[in-house]
């Protein structure tokens, strides 16, 4: 059974940030905001632990798994397992700019072959059934016009693909650490707007540089969703209003300690699975962000929670600590 999805807010997929630790405690803060996997490659499922990638809490719904690679078959059966696990959506990684996924043809690279990343959504949409999305640059390298975006886009339309995820820098596939593409080419907003604009029955999402909830509601005036992702991971309470403000559900919202008070049962099932603290305290390092006692929390969990014995208890103290 898979869920309706509401993408006008998203959590970026984002490599060692968004597993199933950190979508579990996400969603204590948010109930509707739409979460994404880590990008997690072709190979991986078809030759690694498949239910050790692809385990996940019913809670976490609506969720979507990003994948990365660009063989046609593998990326289709990889589809097929999403939707067996009852994922929400599957999203094909066309924007890492990393030069460790360009080898393998993953990512960003892959604009520069529109039809092969076509024949990939065509192939996934027609196993699986479930929505295929893409997420995206505006463009890499030189080939940065809006009229190769348009071109780009109006391919993936065609071939099935009724939601695209647009990050509004272009992606410099050599010289640029994927650090560096997150901050130094510049944002085109005007360009998916325009997008927007070109293509209007089709959902476009806006990625890049949004930190406020102010700035979502500026550019939801133009397209269907927005995508936060450091801003989310770095200081997760910032979804605290995103069910009231962005999609009008006015139930309470939670407190920081109340959110902690709801992860530790979480925490005490995965730490009987054999989970270690330390996997799943990472992720709450800047649930008070801008608090008093702050550092407080953040010291003490990292003192602490990485004891090999380290149970919820390192929790609940390094709490005391900023109530």
């Amino acid at each position: 059974m898979t869920h309706t999805i509401n993408r006008r807010f998203c959590v970026a997929p984002m490599l060692d940030c968004t597993d199933r630790h950190n979508r579990y405690f996400l969603r204590l803060i948010s109930r509707h905001a739409v979460l994404y996997s880590e990008m997690i490659t072709s190979g991986a499922l078809i030759y690694g632990d498949r239910p050790r990638f692809l385990e996940y809490s019913s809670q976490e719904h609506p969720l979507a798994l990003q994948l990365g690679g660009s063989n046609i078959e593998d990326l289709t059966r990889c589809a097929h397992w999403a939707k067996q696990w009852q994922y929400d959506e599957v999203n094909l990684n066309v924007g890492c700019p990393s030069d460790r996924v360009q080898a393998g043809m993953i990512g960003a690279c892959l604009m520069g072959h529109p039809d092969l990343v076509a024949d990939c959504i065509r192939a996934m949409t027609i196993d699986s059934s479930l929505s295929v999305t893409i997420k995206c640059r505006i463009g890499i390298d030189d080939i940065d016009s809006y009229e190769h975006l348009q071109g780009f886009v109006g391919t993936m339309i065609d071939a099935g693909c009724q939601c695209l995820i647009i990050h509004a820098r272009k992606a410099i596939l050599a010289g640029l650490s994927p650090k560096e593409n997150r901050e130094i080419p510049p944002l085109k907003y005007e360009y998916v707007y325009q997008l927007k604009k070109d293509f209007p029955d089709t959902e476009f999402i806006l990625n890049g540089g949004i930190t406020t909830l102010a700035q979502c509601n500026q550019h939801l005036q133009s397209v269907d969703g927005v995508m936060v992702g450091r801003e989310a991971y770095q200081n997760p309470y910032f979804l605290a209003k995103v069910d009231s403000l962005i999609y009008g559900d006015e139930h309470p919202i939670p407190s920081r300690q109340d959110i902690l008070s709801q992860y530790y049962p979480y925490v005490e099932s995965q730490l009987e699975k054999g989970t270690k603290l330390k996997h799943m305290s990472r992720h709450l390092f800047g649930l008070f962000h801008g608090q008093p006692g702050a550092k407080a929390w953040r010291r003490y969990l990292s003192e602490h929670a990485y004891k090999p014995t380290a149970g919820v208890e390192v929790l609940q103290q390094a709490a005391r600590l900023v109530e």
